[in-house]
C-alpha cells in the first residue's frame, strides 16, 4: 500500500472557535498549534498546509499558572543601540493582549515560510466578538482535565 499524502488544494479548511477565557496560556498554545499545522488530520502531511483556521475569543483572560504574571519577560530588539525591550506578562495582557497567546503559538510552528502560513491563520481578539460568523466556526473545546 501506497502512503496518502496531500497536495496543496485538496484539504478543504475548517474553522473552529475557542474560548480562551477559561484555558491555561501553554496547554492552549500547543493544541491550538497543532491544529494550525494539521497534525489532527488523518492527511497530515509536513511539507503542505493541511491545517485549519481558528479564531481565538477572549485572549484577554487567558491563565498563566504560577507566578508567571510577573516572572515572564518578553524581550525585543528595535535595532537602535540599546534598544533592547523588555516587558513582564502582566504588561504585555495590559497593552497588547492578543500578543502573548499569538506569540507563544509563533513559537511552536515551524520557523519557514510555511509557519508563517500557517500562524495567518489565526484570528485573535480581546473580546468576546469577531467578525467571522460568516465562516460559521464550530465550536472547540479543549479537555485539560481540570474541574471548574
Amino acid at each position: 500500500m501506497k502512503t496518502p499524502m496531500a497536495k496543496r488544494g485538496e484539504i478543504e479548511p475548517r474553522w473552529y472557535l475557542v474560548d480562551a477565557g477559561k484555558e491555561v496560556l501553554g496547554r492552549a498554545a500547543t493544541r491550538i498549534a497543532m491544529i494550525l499545522q494539521g497534525k489532527h488530520r488523518p492527511t497530515y502531511t509536513a511539507h503542505v498546509d493541511t491545517g485549519d483556521y481558528i479564531v481565538v475569543i477572549n485572549a484577554e483572560k487567558i491563565q498563566a499558572t504560577g507566578a508567571k504574571e510577573a516572572q515572564k519577560m518578553y524581550q525585543w530588539y528595535t535595532g537602535w543601540h540599546g534598544g533592547r525591550k523588555e516587558r513582564t506578562l502582566a504588561d504585555m495582557r495590559v497593552r497588547k493582549p492578543e500578543e502573548v497567546l499569538r506569540s507563544a503559538v509563533r513559537r511552536m510552528l515551524p520557523k519557514t515560510r510555511l509557519g508563517k502560513q500557517m500562524l495567518s491563520k489565526l484570528k485573535l481578539y480581546a473580546g468576546a466578538e469577531h467578525p467571522h460568523e460568516a465562516q460559521q466556526p464550530e465550536p472547540l473545546a479543549f479537555n485539560t482535565g481540570r474541574s471548574a
